[in-house]
């Protein structure tokens, strides 16, 4: 027997508290609250796998519960946090602590909560005579540029049999998301020479070099405003682009030797990145060219630092139909500005929606917190999901 949507709330707010006692910031290793679940999941009789790092510090975790067949639904998240470095918390951020309808902790919404879900429906999943497998897909560094998840999906879509669809439990409100921005960061690093800043001649102030650069990018963040399709489901409605962080300099009486600064680029599917950075990438090459005359050993370099790609809204979509089936959502399409990993998923070939527990609004915030109304929808979509999936169901 099922357990009741009561039970199983009850049962993942006790798991949403030892998640969130893990702090796996992702500057962090996630591999304790990986143990956790393996173990949790191994009292049922449920094999998990990892799929680790390069260096095994980190680590994605695969379980699958059910018939070896395809078809099956995949409950997809993230185990790491951004940081609490400076918020103004007003209860330890690890330790779980309910108030006023509301569970507080990092993590809670973003999103914890939805792998306390998960773990809490894997009991009954376990335990039921399922026709249809649930693989549980739980990711490391979704939040410093979805890094972690990609080798995962490529094990489930090569070594799995084809899982029908994939709901990935961002904080939705416990609706259907459909479709959501994708990014692309980039580090940029200019070198100079420094010099006393009266003597400008002997030197190259990388501050100056930079600021061009920013300049640029200032001017095509208004422009990509400017030419935002106005019918676009997004708000902001077209790309964005931000300088995120800057640091150059050591004195103000020193030309700076180096500068340093990071900006994101987000994209509605349809746009491309090299594309819309063009302009910028041959002015670094012209600035690094006229650096490097005055100081061999300067220039520019821009790195990579993510390309999470765009999730594209797909029309009476498997994923997005099921979800709302089982969430009881008649409401309107919704897409979500943030990046995830459900385009990864999608561009893997995997029908996908985004759909869990808690507001988008709350996540990275001080006092983050997940409404106990939100795991007890969350409760009812598991339970409906255990029953969909039963043999009969």
């Amino acid at each position: 027997m099922i357990s009741s949507s009561e039970a199983l709330s009850a049962r993942a707010v006790d798991i949403l508290g030892t998640l969130v006692a893990f702090d796996t910031t992702s500057r962090l290793s996630n591999l304790a609250l990986i143990a956790w679940v393996e173990a949790y999941l191994a009292d049922l009789g449920v094999a998990s796998r990892r799929v680790p790092n390069a260096d095994g510090t980190k680590s994605n975790l695969l379980a699958s519960i059910g018939p070896a067949i395809p078809g099956g639904v995949v409950l997809s998240g993230h185990t790491d946090v951004v940081p609490v470095d400076g918020q103004p918390w007003t209860s330890d951020p690890f330790v779980l602590t309910p108030r006023d309808g509301r569970l507080y902790g990092r993590g809670t919404c973003d999103m914890k909560g939805f792998l306390a879900l998960a773990l809490a429906a894997a009991p009954d999943l376990a335990a039921a005579t399922l026709d249809r497998p649930v693989h549980l897909a739980f990711s490391y560094d979704e939040e410093v540029g979805c890094l972690g998840a990609p080798d995962m999906i490529a094990v489930i879509a090569t070594e799995l049999p084809r899982p029908a669809l994939v709901v990935v439990g961002e904080p939705t409100d416990m609706v259907a998301v459909r479709g959501h921005k994708g990014i692309a960061s980039f580090r940029v690093t200019v070198t100079g020479r420094e010099a006393h800043s009266s003597l400008t001649h002997l030197g190259v102030s990388a501050n100056m070099f930079a600021i061009k650069l920013m300049s640029h990018l200032v001017d095509l963040s208004e422009r990509l405003e400017r030419e935002a399709d106005p019918d676009s489901p997004f708000m902001p409605k077209g790309a964005s682009l931000t300088v995120g962080q800057v640091n150059g300099g050591t004195a103000v009486n020193i030309l700076a030797r180096e500068c340093v600064f990071i900006f994101d680029l987000r994209m509605p599917a349809g746009l491309n990145a090299q594309t819309i950075l063009s302009d910028f990438f041959a002015l670094t090459k012209t600035l690094d060219a006229q650096i490097k005359a005055k100081a061999p050993e300067g220039g520019v370099v821009v790195e990579t630092r993510s390309m999470t790609p765009p999730f594209a809204p797909e029309i009476d979509g498997v994923a997005e139909t099921f979800a709302r089936r089982i969430a009881g959502d008649n409401g309107p399409p919704r897409v979500v500005p943030y990046a995830a990993e459900a385009g990864q998923f999608q561009g893997a070939g995997f029908s996908t929606v985004i759909c869990g527990p808690g507001s988008i609004d709350q996540a990275h915030q001080p006092d983050e917190f997940v409404e106990i109304s939100q795991m007890e929808r969350g409760a009812t979509f598991m339970r409906r999901l255990i029953e969909d999936l039963s043999t009969g169901g």
